[in-house]
């Protein structure tokens, strides 16, 4: 329970004059949105929601906070699953107003603000034919994203998203705006590269960007649960002669209608005819229910996993790097998976390698480099009745899968209940 405190209303007002995008408490319309987050488990209240439309508000509410006293938390896309974008009695800086993008297509370079979705980001670099690594699911915003790392569709290419991070403008705790970069505040920029939130509030990221699509070689062919084991087998085998273009994904998940299935999405960063080819063994490989793998739009592609997670619905994740997929491990996913209590739940294991897994451990504060599989288990419900039943999966096959990881974990998907994790992320 979070001690109220007492602030006076002369102070509010004080701030709420200096903010340009407006100040949001309790009862107050817009109020109930502002505290809404993408993940419906989270049910925080904050004492203040900052509306922030740039750097000056960002400093007057970091400031405001700092003199009263109060917990912050800080909302870019509002993504996380932990709910860390909002806060319980406190103030909210929330960025999501903030939605600058630049894009320089001769530099090949993008500069954008902390409100931006990878669905707005990926929209204005691709009027160029340019992207940057983005996230899996496109509503996910820019900043959480990078600042954690950044793993999608492009890393075996390019690497992580904040492997791509030219730059950051950064307000600090006592209020100052900061630029980071290679040869200022060095030390900041190491730790905004997959270090997490904690350095400061970043207000704008400036990224290098690479010529993708607009059609790239995606989608995904789906199997019936039944051939699982065998399916993840195959993956295995795929994924280990996989070039750096071609990253893959295996999914265990309901299909809309109604049938447990496990997929193979890919993502190939490169021309559709070598795309083909890198494919050709996943396209003759079993009997599919689906095949919808071919061109499509990039943008199609970010977007491609956006409704099986969609917003407000419950959730809660588990995730650890496994150091190799043994055929005990496909076991015990498989059978995981099957006594899954919502139909909404996933598993997914997503494969690391090329540019992402070649940059130095040290190099960056986003040290999960030699790894070459991450399992993310999603549970996923709506009735808030099973909440007990759904949470004791995802640990419980967590705990089962546990022999084949190496001990690490990816801060982006650590949950509200994981801080003795965090120096293994």
């Amino acid at each position: 329970m979070v001690t109220a405190i007492e602030i006076p209303e002369s102070a509010i007002d004080t701030l709420r004059t200096a903010l340009r995008g407006g100040l949001l408490s309790p009862g107050e319309d817009g109020y109930e949105a502002g505290r809404a987050v993408w993940n419906g488990m989270i049910d925080r209240r904050p004492a203040l929601i900052a509306r922030c439309t740039g750097a000056a508000d960002v400093v007057a509410a970091i400031n405001f906070a700092r003199e009263h006293e109060l917990p912050v938390a800080v909302r870019g896309g509002g993504h996380n699953v932990a709910g860390s974008a909002v806060c319980e009695g406190g103030l909210v800086i929330d960025l999501s107003p903030m939605k600058g993008i630049r894009i320089d297509p001769v530099k090949q370079t993008a500069r954008a603000e902390a409100g931006v979705l990878w669905q707005e980001f990926d929209h204005e670099t691709q009027a160029f034919g340019l992207a940057t690594t983005g996230g899996t699911v496109s509503t996910t915003g820019i900043a959480g994203l990078t600042l954690g790392g950044g793993v999608g569709w492009l890393m075996g290419k390019f690497g992580a998203t904040c492997d791509n991070l030219l730059s950051a403008d950064v307000v600090t705790a006592d209020g100052r705006l900061l630029h980071a970069a290679a040869g200022e505040n060095e030390d900041l920029f190491w730790g905004l590269r997959g270090g997490g939130g904690n350095f400061g509030v970043v207000t704008s990221f400036e990224y290098r960007l690479h010529p993708v699509g607009p059609i790239v070689l995606g989608g995904m062919i789906m199997y019936p649960l039944a051939e699982a084991g065998r399916v993840l087998r195959f993956f295995r085998e795929f994924t280990s002669t996989a070039p750096d273009e071609l990253t893959a994904y295996a999914a265990l998940l309901t299909a809309p209608q109604g049938m447990p299935v496990i997929a193979i999405a890919v993502c190939y960063a490169g021309p559709v005819e070598e795309g083909e080819q890198a494919v050709k063994a996943l396209r003759s490989f079993g009997t599919p229910i689906a095949d919808l793998l071919g061109p499509l739009p990039y943008s199609v592609q970010q977007s491609l996993l956006d409704a099986a997670v969609p917003s407000g619905r419950r959730y809660y994740w588990k995730s650890h790097y496994l150091s190799e997929v043994a055929d005990d491990a496909i076991d015990a996913i498989v059978e995981g998976f099957a006594s899954a209590p919502s139909p909404f739940s996933i598993l997914l294991l997503e494969h690391h390698h090329g540019a992402i897994s070649r940059v130095r451990p040290e190099v960056t504060a986003f040290a999960q480099r030699s790894s070459p599989y991450d399992l993310i288990v999603i549970a996923g419900w709506e009735n808030p009745a099973e909440t007990g039943a759904n949470v004791a999966w995802a640990r419980e096959l967590l705990a089962a899968t546990r022999p084949w990881s190496d001990g690490s974990v990816y801060v982006n998907v650590l949950d509200a209940d994981e801080s003795e994790r965090v120096p293994a992320a």
